[in-house]
């Protein structure tokens, strides 16, 4: 959280852009500042690691080939430092291996290059949304979800399994959030990729699968195993006993 005399703009969300191309930094603050974002940037992997920790961005824009630290190594070391900040990938490499290491080691979310500047800030606004808070819920959806010895708190973004935090990023939470709402029936991708992402999109199996064993991994650090797959049909949340 930001203090001090940025309380003034904590309503605008901060975005860090960490790109080695200029000319891609410069579109993207551009589109992202005409949408209203505050845009911070950096040129490189290192430099875009102590921005992310020293600016307390809302979201980072993160190129995957960087010079001095590569992206992907960027994310792994913000998420094993218990950061959950959400990140966006960017790389000029359309490769399925590429997105589904990003998405495995964190990432929230990825474009390809060259790409809209309106589909970027789509996407940006898109991964906020999943990590906000509604502002006035309705009251079935502002109680918290608890199946067994699972807790999801949709208000406070929170994630327990018998008291003990699980941190999931917003993607993840949106998932498990969607696994809640119908305990043990089975759940197709399909659906899955509707309750993760708020923007209509294309998404492969591939691509919910990689998310689907980032949530196990993280359970099975607190001894818990919720998530069943169902071969063919999806995947379904177990009795969490």
């Amino acid at each position: 959280m930001r203090s001090g005399a940025e309380e003034d703009n904590a309503a605008v969300p901060r975005i860090l852009v960490v790109d080695d191309d200029p000319a891609i930094r410069e579109v993207v603050r551009f589109a992202l500042s005409r949408a209203g974002f505050e845009v911070a940037e950096a040129a490189d992997g290192a430099a875009g690691l102590a921005r992310a920790r020293d600016a307390a961005p809302d979201l980072i824009v993160l190129d995957v080939m960087l010079p001095e630290m590569e992206g992907t190594e960027v994310c792994r070391a913000l998420r094993e430092a218990g950061d959950r900040v959400p990140v966006l990938f960017l790389s000029s490499r359309d490769d399925e291996v590429d997105r589904v290491v990003g998405l495995e080691i964190g990432g929230d979310d990825y474009l390809s290059k060259p790409f809209s500047p309106r589909e970027l800030v789509a996407r940006v606004k898109a991964i906020l949304r999943r990590g906000a808070a509604p502002e006035a819920p309705p009251a079935e959806t502002s109680r918290a979800l608890r199946h067994g010895r699972l807790l999801l708190d949709p208000d406070a973004a929170r994630v327990t399994w018998d008291g003990a935090e699980v941190a999931l990023t917003p993607t993840e939470f949106g998932l498990l959030r969607t696994l809640m709402r119908r305990p043990g029936r089975v759940v197709s991708r399909d659906l899955l990729m509707d309750g993760a992402y708020a923007v209509e999109r294309v998404v492969n199996d591939r691509t919910i699968d990689s998310h689907v064993r980032k949530l196990r991994a993280k359970f099975a650090a607190v001894g818990a195993s919720p998530i069943e797959t169902m071969p063919g049909f999806g995947y379904r949340l177990g009795p969490c006993a």
